[in-house]
């Protein structure tokens, strides 16, 4: 593959992918600044109806993660994911208009929906633009924009909700994604043959790149096949465990760190963005590392261990020494985050390109329904027992069991394809 071609493809999209989750992320995660400056109060929500009004997103976003994924691998990634950005804009915006409890639950259930397509979406999209080589950093900076955007919306959240109060944060931080649409699509092209940038004998020896990737994968003829096997379900459930410990900290770190005495929101604020720091360059080197030695799993389980057992001693040492437990929060943060790249690079290296993007969609709704566990779970815990000892240690199981079944999955996959290498021979 030519250098130029190489260069212009991390030039163009990987800056507008970024963008286009960072937006996705920001709509998603201010909630929880939300929720801890005035929301409940003002809407008389109770400790438990937060919770759950914070957890709805995900079930939202659990149901159409395949159909989403199904309709981007077939049909257009761009227009899908044009259609979302305009209106989870609105659906955000609303969220600071309404004064009925109700029609909250309605929104964040809505915003749960249209984002569900998102991620799914953009994994095929990148899968379609960039080789194996490539493809833990490119989904690395995808990725990227969970940590950066909950980097400095946690800043700007902090301010706005200082200066205008939680209404007008939430209208002014949905009205970026919806004019942002309109960017994505004048510039994004669907596949390479799309593009008019490139010329025909670049598109040609770029797409023979990625069909040559394609050969010595294990024939798999539809979704129904590739969901039964043993590499994806092991992956689902360990998504689904990794995601509890990722969305609990993240609604709820905000709340936790305001609970410590003297803290206003602007210090939580400064303070909630500490974690995505270290998250970023972690995040960067895992994936660099992965596509340079194109091992996955050596990559992911560590810092998943690393971040369980963070999180035990954050809650063992407890909050009289307030600042020891948060730089053990930080540690836990960044290394939940860690892996992603490498992770959303398992699947399409095992299964074919017909049946890799509605994995990655059924992988990533298990995620999607733990986030939602998480995210209830943890709120539920921290009201129930007053204090948040006991969602430390629900969160750093949760991190342990996936640490040991990123080892089971990945073996399961190695067996997969000796398996299929000696029917190849036989």
């Amino acid at each position: 593959m030519k250098q130029t071609i190489a260069k212009q493809r991390w030039i163009r999209l990987i800056p507008i992918a970024f963008i286009t989750y960072s937006l996705a992320y920001l709509d998603r995660a201010n909630y929880g600044f939300g929720a801890a400056s005035g929301l409940a109060k003002d809407l008389h929500i109770t400790p438990g109806i937060s919770s759950l009004l914070g957890s709805l997103f995900f079930l939202g976003y659990f149901f159409f993660q395949v159909p989403g994924a199904t309709y981007a691998e077939r049909k257009s990634a761009k227009k899908l994911i044009f259609w979302s950005l305009i209106l989870w804009g609105g659906l955000a915006s609303a969220t600071g208009l309404i004064s009925n409890i109700k029609l909250l639950f309605v929104i964040r259930f809505a915003l749960g929906v249209v984002e569900s397509a998102v991620m799914p979406s953009m994994l095929v999209f990148l899968s379609h633009w960039f080789t194996k080589a490539e493809r833990s950093r490119a989904n690395t900076f995808l990725i990227l924009g969970n940590p950066v955007t909950v980097l400095w919306m946690s800043i700007v959240s902090g301010y706005l909700l200082n200066s205008f109060g939680w209404r007008l944060m939430f209208v002014f931080e949905g009205i970026p994604a919806i004019i942002w649409a309109f960017i994505w699509w004048k510039i994004v092209d669907d596949k390479p043959k799309n593009a008019k940038w490139l010329t025909e004998q670049e598109k040609f020896e770029f797409e023979q790149q990625l069909e040559k990737e394609q050969k010595g994968l294990k024939v798999v003829k539809n979704y129904g096949e590739a969901f039964k096997s043993k590499p994806v379900i092991l992956l689902s459930i360990q998504y689904f465990l990794w995601s509890i410990g990722v969305y609990g900290f993240v609604m709820w770190l905000p709340t936790i760190i305001k609970a410590a005495p003297n803290m206003d929101i602007v210090e939580t604020g400064w303070l909630s963005s500490v974690p995505y720091v270290l998250a970023v360059v972690l995040m960067l080197v895992a994936s660099y590392f992965s596509d340079k030695t194109l091992k996955r799993s050596a990559f992911v389980w560590p810092f998943l261990l690393i971040g369980a057992v963070a999180f035990y001693f954050s809650y063992s040492i407890g909050t009289n020494h307030f600042w020891i437990s948060f730089i053990l929060l930080v540690i836990a943060g960044g290394a939940m985050y860690a892996p992603y790249g490498p992770f959303f690079a398992i699947i399409p290296e095992i299964l074919p390109r017909n049946v890799a993007g509605g994995a990655m969609a059924l992988i990533n709704s298990m995620g999607a329904l733990g986030s939602f566990v998480g995210s209830y779970v943890v709120g539920y815990l921290n009201g129930a027992t007053g204090g948040f000892g006991a969602s430390y240690i629900f969160m750093a199981g949760s991190l342990f069991l996936s640490a040991i079944l990123t080892v089971f999955a990945v073996n399961a996959s190695k067996k997969q394809s000796k398996d299929s290498d000696i029917k190849v021979i036989a």
